[in-house]
């Protein structure tokens, strides 16, 4: 699976963005889909993943009513809406995808996309 994350960008505190992570193959839906980020000096973090149905999401406490993960699997594309951004959301961004199970471990996901850049300005 190969995996191609973008949508980043510069935006001001309380504005959106919508990142895009699309992938190759033909088993898209059988993959939990999970987002992380990455701040400079810190370490990797979890932000969301959503389960192959779909039918099951979870997201780390700090961005809980501000983002939306979904995904169409159709398109083999997954999605995290991000409202009411804040600076320290400012991060990049990678998606992930796992073929078993759902995790919100990092090196339990099996493929992982480059990132894409998240700045949100004061």
């Amino acid at each position: 699976v190969q995996l191609q994350a973008c949508g980043g960008g510069l935006v001001q505190a309380g504005g959106s963005l919508r990142l895009s992570c699309a992938a190759s193959g033909r088993t898209f839906s059988k993959y939990t889909m999970g987002w992380f980020r990455q701040a400079p000096g810190k370490e990797r973090e979890f932000v969301s993943f959503i389960s192959a149905s779909g039918g099951t999401t979870s997201y780390v406490d700090s961005v809980k009513g501000r983002f939306t993960i979904s995904r169409d699997n159709a398109k083999n594309t997954v999605y995290l809406q991000m409202n009411s951004l804040k600076p320290e959301d400012t991060a990049e961004y990678y998606c992930a995808a796992k073929r078993f199970g759902m995790t919100m471990t990092a090196n339990e996901f099996d493929y992982w996309g480059q990132g894409t850049q998240v700045t949100v300005s004061s």
